[in-house]
């Protein structure tokens, strides 16, 4: 006799369950190593753009090439750590270096494309880490994408209507894109109200919500292509680390690049 097939309301809510409490230790990991900086979260970054980058590799259809790539965005990285140059432009020139060794070999400008998606938003957020203020520019940088993220997934659940990119996800509405904003917005208001955050801060977050959602939808398009339900299956719950980064992917360079600019006005 076959056994009784669980309930679909009851399956849903140890998925919620699952993705929640992984979430939650996800946050905790990144949380501190932002906090100790240094060699905690350089190790980290480096994880996270490795599993980026062979996870592209997968998605893209070069599979062949990983460890290639990932060799080669080895030397990137490596130049990034606090026992080298740390992020500098000779770490940002050997990202480049990397890229264009990666389309000569694999004579296809995928994979390459790929150095840049891993390792610039590395070089950015360990960039960030070490300027003035870097600590509360971090944690405000994962915030807002936590934000959006959190505020698009509830409040597109709870209110559904228009989808937002029907072709490449079709569970993304309006009605998240618009919730995910209004969290980001309020989180980064309660960060310049308590704890020092510039207030054009609070303003950018609004653009920056919606290039993390942006981020989500590019990442969502690359899995339709490949034919794949998540990046991988690394995280249960979450699926892969393309899965869990792809708002902070195109985020953390945008906002790296507009402090180097102020720092630079500021050095004039």
């Amino acid at each position: 006799m076959d056994k009784p097939q669980p309930a679909p309301a009851k399956i849903q809510t140890n998925e919620l369950k699952t993705r929640i409490i992984v979430g939650v230790l996800l946050i905790a990991a990144a949380v501190l190593a932002e906090y100790f900086g240094g060699v905690l979260l350089w190790l980290l970054v480096v994880l996270m753009s490795l599993g980026i980058i062979g996870e592209w590799a997968n998605l893209t259809g070069r599979k062949e090439n990983r460890k290639l790539a990932m060799y080669a965005l080895s030397v990137p990285l490596a130049i990034m750590s606090p026992w080298a140059a740390g992020p500098s432009f000779l770490a940002l020139g050997l990202i480049m270096g990397a890229a264009i060794f990666v389309a000569a070999f694999d004579r296809s400008l995928k994979l390459a494309a790929g150095i840049f998606y891993a390792g610039l938003p590395a070089l950015a957020i360990i960039y960030l880490r070490e300027i003035d203020n870097g600590l509360l520019i971090v944690f405000w940088t994962l915030a807002l994408v936590w934000a959006t993220d959190i505020g698009a997934y509830f409040s597109g659940r709870a209110i559904g209507g228009p989808k937002l990119a029907p072709k490449h996800s079709p569970n993304k509405t309006w009605a998240g894109l618009i919730g995910g904003v209004i969290l980001t917005a309020a989180i980064s208001f309660y960060l310049h109200a308590y704890w020092g955050l510039p207030f054009y801060f609070v303003l950018l977050s609004i653009p920056l919500a919606v290039l993390a959602q942006m981020g989500d939808l590019f990442e969502s398009w690359l899995k339709r292509k490949a034919g794949a339900k998540d990046s991988g299956t690394v995280f249960p719950g979450h699926g892969g680390v393309m899965d869990r980064l792809d708002g902070l992917i195109p985020v953390a360079p945008v906002v790296a690049a507009l402090m180097l600019y102020e720092n630079f006005q500021a050095a004039l």
